[in-house]
């Protein structure tokens, strides 16, 4: 991404943070973290990726409040921020966090299984 991009993307994540915290009051809108947003080259497009603490059902009831909701948020993103376009939104979800964790696990089932391999230490 272009200097430009990664400044409209990070302008563009904070006024999204805002507004969820401060103007939408959804009620299927669950506990959201933005964890990072982007921008197309043309500054037209904009995908905000968030993170959802809950189940699958909770997960997919946000997602679609937030795409609703997308229609107020790219009219409040283009009057505040004060861009020369109003870039389309599409919410998205970051499952990264997931994937960390899993890794994690599956090191630490690594590490104790070589553990449990290596040969005890005999004293004479």
């Amino acid at each position: 991404m272009s200097t430009r991009q990664n400044k409209v993307s990070d302008l563009i994540r904070g006024e999204v943070s805002r507004l969820l915290l401060r103007e939408l009051r959804d009620p299927r809108i669950g506990f959201v973290t933005i964890t990072a947003a982007s921008v197309s080259p043309d500054l037209r497009n904009a995908w905000v990726y968030v993170s959802v603490l809950g189940g699958d059902r909770e997960r997919q009831s946000t997602l679609e409040a937030l795409n609703r909701a997308s229609g107020f948020i790219r009219k409040e993103v283009f009057r505040n921020l004060r861009l020369r376009f109003s870039p389309t939104i599409e919410f998205r979800f970051d499952d990264s966090l997931e994937r960390g964790a899993r890794i994690e696990e599956t090191l630490r089932s690594i590490e104790a299984e070589r553990r449990d391999a290596e040969p005890a230490d005999e004293e004479e």
